[in-house]
């Protein structure tokens, strides 16, 4: 796909902030025809270094609070004002995605890029963790690495050299995401599809420099894209 609002945000100096495969492509493709509107409260739900929340709030307008558990609120406050933003348009926020502490339906959307999988395999964890705190006929998207088709009983070799079994644990496939969501009686399923996003959120990712981004070379040089995906899930609460 053509990766417009992207572009201006592929530096190299940007990169070097992008914790996996480039999470800027990925939501561009993840938020094509959102319904989430220009003003809405939005959680950007294991945001990292805060860069997907520049974006969303840049891009369209969004109001978004920055959640991660392992980032520095501080750090990331320094970073959203260097990229010209204020606590009105963005707000970094310290937060377990297990123990949200938001008042009820605070959110108008919550997006998650590159995380959900982390926190969100247990199937009462929306339903029960994730639902309450986003209003009636809000929306949830959500990207995550997975499976082309669930392969956790003869995992290949090409994925070993670079990830362990328990790893790998956290990348499965469409089926298994569908089952997962659907556990929840609060929300509707909008879409659960294959992305287009692939060999270039990749390439972004493993020319990296860091030592997360090299040791995952191995496995991605192997040819280990054949097994695996990104998911695209939008739902709404009911």
């Amino acid at each position: 796909m053509e990766y417009t609002l992207s572009k201006k945000y592929c530096t190299d100096e940007l990169m070097k902030l992008i914790m996996g495969p480039n999470p800027i492509k990925l939501e561009e493709e993840l938020l094509l025809n959102t319904k989430i509107k220009k003003g809405d409260v939005v959680c950007d739900l294991g945001s990292g270094t805060g860069l997907t929340s520049v974006f969303m709030a840049k891009e369209y307008g969004f109001k978004v609070y920055a959640c991660d558990l392992w980032s520095n609120p501080d750090d990331n406050a320094k970073f959203f004002e260097s990229m010209g933003l204020t606590q009105n348009e963005i707000v970094p926020v310290k937060a377990d995605a297990e123990a949200l502490e938001f008042e009820k339906e605070f959110f108008d959307a919550v997006v998650s890029v590159d995380s959900y999988n982390y926190f969100g395999r247990d199937e009462n964890y929306l339903g029960k963790k994730l639902m309450p705190f986003v209003k009636k006929g809000g929306y949830i998207y959500i990207a995550v690495p997975g499976m082309r088709k669930d392969c956790h009983d003869d995992l290949p070799k090409e994925l070993l050299l670079s990830w362990t079994p328990e790893q790998l644990a956290y990348m499965r496939d469409i089926n298994y995401w569908t089952g997962i969501v659907s556990a929840s009686k609060d929300s509707e399923i909008i879409e659960i599809s294959e992305m287009e996003s692939d060999k270039e959120v990749w390439d972004d990712w493993i020319k990296q420099d860091n030592e997360y981004a090299v040791g995952d070379r191995k496995s991605i040089e192997a040819g280990a894209r054949k097994y695996l995906n990104f998911i695209k899930i939008v739902l709404k609460k009911r």
